[in-house]
């Protein structure tokens, strides 16, 4: 049954990975989409996707809140009777790029600061909503 919770942890720090990814790139989209023509980068659910995980993001750091992924994961490792953050090569390669050292107050202020340049994006770059026929 540890092999189970190994595995299902491991699976979650994948997601994580690919939330924080979808945050970054997506806004990189946006920006650089605008400026080529790519028309979809302005589609509503990808924008409203985008808008709504970094306000998750930046909701948690306010209230100082841990991202339930990670609660989740270490959950998990826990139960696989693991240490967090040790063993198998996709969790630790996964995690030198999403874990890492500073004072809290570095979190709040990049996240929030990311926030802001998303809905500036949003306020430059308005999503399309389609029409009502």
């Amino acid at each position: 049954m540890a092999d189970v919770y190994q595995i299902l942890a491991d699976i979650v720090l994948t997601l994580h990975i690919l939330v924080v990814v979808f945050v970054v790139l997506g806004l990189m989209l946006v920006l650089a989409g605008n400026r080529l023509g790519w028309r979809w980068v302005n589609n509503a659910w990808f924008r409203l996707a985008h808008l709504g995980a970094i306000g998750v993001v930046v909701a948690q750091a306010w209230l100082g809140a841990i991202c339930p992924l990670t609660t989740l994961e270490m959950w998990l490792r826990s139960n696989a009777g693991a240490e967090a953050y040790g063993g198998s090569f996709v969790e630790h390669w996964l995690q030198q790029v999403l874990y890492y050292e500073a004072p809290a107050w570095v979190f709040v202020t990049a996240y929030t600061l990311f926030g802001l340049l998303v809905a500036a994006a949003w306020w430059r770059f308005p999503p399309r909503f389609r029409k009502r026929q």
